[in-house]
């Protein structure tokens, strides 16, 4: 499937942060409710006085309700014209447009073959958890979850570990019709930092729906000593939902960084990854089991 840009449009690229406190994921909703796509897109509409024409943002991750992103990637194809118009001052009118808890930070014209979805190497996102018996930093409470047991960071870190390299996640995805739930997961660790912060990283091609925050809760259950470390393997391994797997909430979650290839390898990397979302993956391409 080719992903060429119609003739009199350019492709722009946007790196653009937001908390996600008060919107409804990243994508569109016929509800009408808050979201990041809607609002970018309605304000690009504004600034650009395109009236009732609508330019779609084709984004690197949908986040779900609740989740942020620091380093979230989107491109827009616009006329020729339009961009030529506006590019100088879009970036500007932008932050006079958009509320505060979305930022854009740079649009520049996109090299040939980029797709913010499909050309991305990787995604990495971090999940943040505070053990403290008092609870939460009051000035981190919408990043940070409160886990009122006490967590166990080495134990955690190992069961990570047992993740990475190919494999089926349908035991910790929310599956969806005719899409693979085989991914590779290329880092997960698990760390404390200073302020005694607990900070789950994880680095994937891609990742399911809800797969990042079931890994984790599974996880919180290892840390907290109510499974073993072996526990979350044995439940990938077995390829079915466990009831003690549960979806961690989103407000500690945050998409950190999107990865992209040399501009020359760009076509390249997202005719792959539109094939590989296409197909069914066979047993013998799994990771170890």
């Amino acid at each position: 499937m080719s992903d060429e840009v119609q003739p009199g449009f350019v492709r722009v690229r946007l790196d653009l942060s937001y908390d996600g406190t008060e919107f409804s994921g990243w994508a569109k909703q016929a509800s009408g409710r808050r979201t990041v796509q809607g609002e970018i897109e309605d304000a690009l509409r504004t600034v650009t006085r395109s009236r009732d024409i609508t330019y779609e943002l084709t984004v690197a991750g949908r986040t779900d309700a609740g989740v942020h992103a620091r380093g979230q990637v989107a491109h827009v194809d616009l006329p020729v014209e339009l961009w030529a118009e506006h590019e100088e001052k879009l970036l500007k009118r932008l932050a006079g447009r958009l509320s505060k808890d979305v930022r854009v930070w740079s649009l520049a014209e996109a090299p040939a073959g980029f797709n913010a979805r499909f050309a991305a190497l990787w995604r990495r996102y971090v999940y943040r958890v505070a053990d403290r018996p008092g609870g939460v930093d009051p000035l981190l409470r919408s990043h940070v979850l409160w886990h009122d047991w006490e967590l166990d960071v080495a134990a955690m870190d190992a069961a990570a570990k047992s993740f990475v390299g190919e494999h089926d996640f349908a035991a910790y995805a929310k599956k969806r019709e005719g899409a693979t739930t085989v991914r590779e997961i290329l880092d997960f660790g698990v760390g404390r930092r200073g302020d005694g912060v607990v900070e789950i990283e994880v680095r994937a091609d891609a990742f399911c729906h809800n797969q990042v925050r079931s890994m984790v809760g599974a996880l919180l259950f290892v840390g907290d000593g109510h499974r073993g470390v072996e526990w979350p393997r044995k439940v990938l391994d077995a390829g079915v939902r466990d009831s003690a797997v549960h979806v961690v909430r989103p407000h500690g979650l945050t998409l950190e960084e999107v990865a992209y290839p040399a501009d020359e390898q760009l076509a390249e990397r997202q005719l792959q990854a539109r094939r590989v979302r296409g197909e069914v993956h066979v047993v013998s391409r799994r990771g170890p089991s």
